[in-house]
This record gives structure tokens, sequence and C-alpha cells, in this order.
């Protein structure tokens, strides 16, 4: 029987994976761990890679966490019980490139459960260029269809429409990137048993390194202008708007006392924003903001 040490344990290993992949691209930047404890119960171990040849800053961390229920899953759940405790364990991945040309990228896979019987999978994967390249975005999503065509054809379709509504910026009228696919509180309801969405979960995590490591060699050596540069410095501010604003993995580590270093690990080292910023007609940085949108078929 599928047990929460069981996921967790499998969450470690692949944070050892994606890390070991990451370096290999990288050529230069290792991981630094740093384990930490939560007082109210769990931890986790934060690994960050920072001044690599591809890499300026990057997170891969694993958490598995338990304690009170916070107030405002007990609202969701509508439950009133004052005694229930939860368990949750996951992988969270950031990466934020030097070269303005390699996109940034954006993984999470996680387990919860509440000791009323209670669980869920979530996550999902999101590519974020501060110059989209139609190829690289039909790579991308092709890759997340075939990993999800694997269980149900409908997974794809159903999982980017999401990440499109997910990864919004609303008082920009954007998306954060180009999307992906997100998906949250899936359940064992109809066919699918708890082992049946962790081995999708499992496929989505794996997916992670080899996709992303072929963005990262085939861009890492383009060149760059300064311009390119302070476009992607824009860029990461649309990031981190998003994150400190809509992002709910931030609220729900800043809502039950997570640990704040690990938390913010998603946010670049620099970003600007530009007062009223409007790119040249007919630029690539124009042609970037119109493909910014929903519905667009990647794959």
């Amino acid at each position: 029987m599928l047990s929460k040490e069981n996921i967790s344990d499998w969450f470690k290993l692949l944070q050892d994976e994606i890390c070991l992949a990451l370096e290999i691209e990288d050529g230069k930047g290792k991981f630094q761990e740093d384990n930490w404890e939560r007082p109210e119960g769990g931890g986790g171990r934060t690994r960050i890679i920072q001044n690599g040849d591809v890499i300026e800053k990057g997170g891969v961390n694993f958490s598995a966490v338990h304690g009170a229920v916070p107030d405002f899953l007990k609202n969701e759940s509508s439950s009133k019980d004052t005694s229930l405790t939860f368990f949750a364990t996951g992988v969270s991945i950031v990466i934020h490139p030097i070269n303005p040309f390699v996109p940034i990228i954006h993984m999470n896979v996680r387990y919860f459960e509440m000791s009323n019987g209670v669980w869920w999978f979530g996550g999902g994967i999101d590519l974020t260029p501060h110059y989209v390249n139609e190829e690289d975005a039909r790579f991308f999503h092709t890759q997340l269809k075939n990993t999800c065509d694997k269980f149900d054809k409908d997974y794809y379709q159903k999982f980017k429409n999401w990440a499109d509504d997910y990864f919004f910026i609303n008082h920009r009228n954007e998306t954060r990137g180009i999307g992906g696919i997100f998906f949250d509180k899936l359940t064992g309801k109809e066919d699918n048993s708890k082992e049946n969405l962790f081995e999708f979960v499992k496929e989505i995590g794996k997916t992670f390194a080899p996709t992303y490591t072929q963005l990262m060699n085939k861009n890492k050596n383009l060149p760059f202008s300064s311009e390119n540069k302070e476009w992607q410095y824009i860029r990461r501010g649309r990031y981190v708007e998003f994150n400190l604003v809509y992002d709910k993995g931030t609220r729900f580590g800043l809502e039950t006392n997570g640990r704040i270093e690990s938390i913010l690990m998603s946010l670049p080292t620099t970003a600007n924003w530009h007062y009223n910023n409007t790119p040249a007609p007919n630029s690539s940085e124009e042609s970037t903001l119109r493909l910014l949108k929903k519905d667009i078929n990647w794959a």
C-alpha cells in the first residue's frame, strides 16, 4: 500500500536526479544543500545553485512538513475539527538563467493529506521565456503532452487550460510565460487510485530534466546585447509580481510558517521595473508580448 513515506522518499530521489542533471548541463555551478527543520513539524532540503556557466540562480527544494491544519485549509475543506493535522511533501524548482535566450522554468510536484482521510496530488511545469521562441515553445509543450497522453488523452488539454488560467497576471492582462500544465487536488475519484495518480506525478517529475537541459544546451551560447539583458530584467520583474501576488505555493509556505529563505528562492537575483515600458514596434520584445496570452495551441 502506498504510504506518505513512500511518496516522500521518491521525491527525495527526484531532487537528487534533477540536481545532478542540472549540474552536468551547467558545467560549473554546484548545488549547496541547506537542511532545515520546521518548529511545528517536519523540514526539508533546500538546494541552491548560483553563478554557474548557464544558471545565475536556481533552487531545487524538497520538503516534508506536518502539523496542525492552518485555518485557511480548514475553511477550504469546510471542516470544524480543531484537532485536524496535515502532512505535505514535494519538490519545487525555479531556475533563472544568465542568458536572456534561455527561459526561466518552474516545476512543482506535491502530495498533501489530512488526518481525516482527505488527500490529493498537485503540481505542474511551466516555462517563462524572456523572448518567446516558437520552436522551443512547441518542443516544451509536446514533451508535456507526450507525458500526459501516457495516462489520459484528456489530461494535456485540461491541465494546459488550467495552467493558462493559473499563470495569468491579471493586473497586467498577460500570461507569465507560455504556460505548460497545472493540476491541483487530484484525488482517487473514478478509475484513478492513489497509486495511479502517483505514477502520473512521477512521470511529470521525470519529464523535467531532459526537457529543460535540452533548452539550456540549445540556447546557452547565443550572443546577447545589453538591451536583451535589460529586457530579461523587466520580464523577471513580471515573474516576481506573479509569485508574490498570486502564487498558491508561496501563500501556503508563508501561512504555514515555512522557511522564508526556501519560499523566496523562486525570486531572481536581479529584476527591474521601468515606468511605462513600451517595446519598440516590430521588435522581438513586442513579438514576445503578443504571445503572452491564453489558449495558444503549442502542441
